[in-house]
């Protein structure tokens, strides 16, 4: 099916006053999702947040529902957080560690994750290794099958890197963890809502995301997938009287959903919006907009190509909405201001957010235009007229 840009656009007022290519970082929610947690908070003011939260009770359950077919899973085993962040490590803290258990990741692994390892492996003795990238750029499943051996306790993989364009292949990651008996964590921050997502056909066993960026969400919103046979091995490194029910003078039950890695406290209205968001999407539909993503990501890597001074930086065999870039002579922070000048928004990708790649690739900041289906054609034209300083 055609996605119909005019209607998305129409229904996304920020177009007509910015050039918004930061969708990576936080797209830009349209009206429904909006309206969803404008009219929660103005209902709060109205009667009160316990009385309003029990008042949208159905949506605010219905959005485990949402996020669960956008999955293709069961809603128990989804749990709703503030962040992606939040909920990978909910999923990771969960894990034990001991002396020489092995955890192996990729080269483009985010910061936030490999600083959890770090910890951990101080901590534990545990040790991390890195798998390699393919010619291509992706992630070497071949070199995932020759390291995994009895030692290894955790696979965890970014889906879509901060930096370097790239769909990591998960589900073929997915079919070796799953045939060696390893849990699998995929944090799909930046694929959620650009790429369909099938936890069945990604084999994965934990999915962290966010509702900030392709979902076009409200920020403090994210959300964690727990397998089912995977929900009640896992112990949260925290609980509280909502994650667990106090039984006795000096026993307590942990729930048996994935709902366990959550607290009581939550913020009310985004959970609202977030549903909202993932129901926007969905009405859309997944090829729908991964076809039409992926197609003005690859336009305007195009397009940057006839850039003078322009080099992109994407790799991998599979690419998305997200294009990284540096210009000859000119600091990425200095790109994105000129840019931001002109209402055109972008984003820097800095050696720290992904020390693994950038310092393989002798890279330290890089320019990032990230596209939704709500960009036109016309826009990358823009962008690139204004990046050549032509205008």
């Amino acid at each position: 099916m055609t996605l119909d840009v005019v209607r998305a656009r129409a229904q996304t007022p920020a177009v007509a006053q910015v050039l918004h290519f930061n969708n990576a970082g936080a797209a830009l929610p349209p009206d429904p999702v909006v309206e969803a947690v404008c009219a929660y908070l103005r209902r709060e003011a109205q009667i009160g947040g316990y009385e309003a939260a029990e008042e949208a009770e159905p949506a605010i359950s219905g959005a485990y529902h949402s996020v669960a077919r956008l999955l293709g899973c069961a809603a128990s085993e989804i749990a709703l957080v503030e962040s992606a962040t939040r909920a990978w490590t909910s999923a990771f803290y969960a894990l034990n560690f001991g002396p020489g258990d092995r955890i192996l990741t990729g080269r483009a692994e985010y910061a936030s994750n490999v600083i959890a390892f770090l910890q951990v492996a101080a901590r534990t003795g545990a040790r991390i290794d890195v798998v390699p990238d393919d010619q291509s750029g992706q992630f070497d499943v071949a070199a995932l099958e020759r390291m995994i051996d009895h030692r290894v306790r955790l696979v965890a993989l970014t889906h879509v890197p901060t930096n370097g364009g790239l769909i990591n292949p998960a589900a073929a990651v997915g079919k070796v963890t799953r045939a060696a008996g390893v849990p699998f964590l995929l944090d799909a921050c930046q694929s959620a809502g650009q790429v369909p997502l099938n936890v069945d056909d990604l084999n994965c066993d934990m999915l962290s995301a966010t509702g900030r960026k392709y979902l076009r969400g409200p920020r403090g919103t994210g959300f964690l997938y727990v397998r089912d046979s995977w929900i009640e091995r896992l112990q949260p490194a925290m609980l509280d009287l909502y994650s667990a029910t106090w039984t006795g003078a000096d026993t307590y039950e942990v729930r048996r959903d994935a709902k366990r890695f959550e607290v009581w406290e939550s913020f009310c209205a985004g959970r609202v919006g977030l549903g909202a968001a993932v129901d926007y999407a969905l009405q859309w539909g997944m090829p729908s907009i991964y076809e039409r993503v992926s197609a003005l990501g690859a336009g305007l890597r195009e397009a940057l190509a006839t850039v003078p001074g322009v080099t992109v930086r994407d790799k991998g065999l599979r690419r998305c909405g997200i294009v990284t870039f540096d210009k000859r002579g000119e600091d990425a922070s200095a790109v994105r201001a000129r840019l931001a000048a002109h209402r055109i928004n972008t984003s820097v990708t800095v050696r720290e957010a992904t020390r693994y790649d950038m310092d393989a690739r002798s890279l330290d900041s890089l320019v990032r235009a990230s596209v939704h289906y709500y960009n036109t054609e016309e826009e990358i034209e823009r962008f690139c007229e204004v990046l050549s300083g032509s205008c």
